[in-house]
């Protein structure tokens, strides 16, 4: 009776610690929002096919066809030369990194919810890739925002003081440094260029060996570019909506 006794203690112990483990687990940031819901679907995409396919922003993946393109861009409203970066770079970022498997509408979803696809205050994107205009964040000086002191001089944000996200696709000036990529062969990369934007975002989220086509290698990546509950939940929900009026590969 007593060893008895003991195990019904030990069950109810077991119990409650694991219970308690997972009301933390839940109260974590990012933690109810990264184990919620699986992944948005992968829109799909007609590829240009023949010769022209080489003439691409990063002048070795093939851009999305041209007829396509246009189609999909009234469809979702996204800019056509907006779109046709985040298609490359998504084609670039799965041939560098076969196991990502990253969707051109979750690059998409990033872009809209950080700056409307470079259009934010009116700007617009040149036949480029380029801004129209500076895109500048805030500044992180901890009123609202983290609070990150400036890392590189006030070059990209014009701020020597405090950093600020910057471009397109809103990175902080010490992630670019780390991330910054060449999407459009110039030999620079440019956060306020949409290809480069991109393709940079693209490879920070297929980074550390990342699936995406799993609801927590997903969830992840976005927690790893933005570390918010309401902001993975943005992104899931408008690459989901994304995939519902282009089709998926699926």
């Amino acid at each position: 009776m007593l060893r008895v006794k003991r195990f019904v203690v030990f069950s109810l112990f077991v119990l409650c610690a694991s219970a308690a483990f997972s009301f933390w687990l839940m109260a974590q940031p990012g933690a109810g929002a990264r184990a919620a819901a699986s992944p948005p679907p992968r829109a799909g995409v007609k590829l240009q096919t023949g010769p022209a396919a080489l003439t691409t922003a990063v002048n070795v993946t093939p851009s999305p066809d041209a007829e396509w393109l246009g189609r999909a861009a009234a469809e979702t409203g996204i800019p056509a030369r907006a779109l046709r970066a985040y298609v490359t770079s998504a084609v670039t970022a799965n041939e560098s990194a076969p196991n990502c498997g990253i969707g051109w509408n979750t690059l998409a979803a990033v872009g809209f919810v950080e700056s409307a696809h470079g259009t934010y205050g009116g700007g617009s994107l040149s036949a480029a890739g380029q801004a129209s205009g500076p895109i500048v964040g805030p500044s992180l000086d901890g009123a609202g925002f983290a609070a990150i002191a400036d890392t590189d001089g006030g070059a990209l944000d014009g701020d020597a003081t405090w950093d600020h996200a910057v471009g397109p696709m809103q990175f902080i000036p010490s992630t670019w440094r780390l991330a910054g990529t060449d999407g459009n062969g110039d030999g620079a990369a440019d956060p306020f260029n949409i290809d480069d934007a991109a393709l940079s975002a693209a490879t920070y989220l297929c980074g550390h060996g990342r699936d995406l086509t799993t609801a927590q290698g997903w969830a992840d990546a976005i927690y790893a570019y933005n570390q918010s509950d309401a902001y993975i939940r943005r992104v899931r929900s408008q690459a989901t909506e994304y995939a519902a009026k282009t089709g998926t590969t699926g």
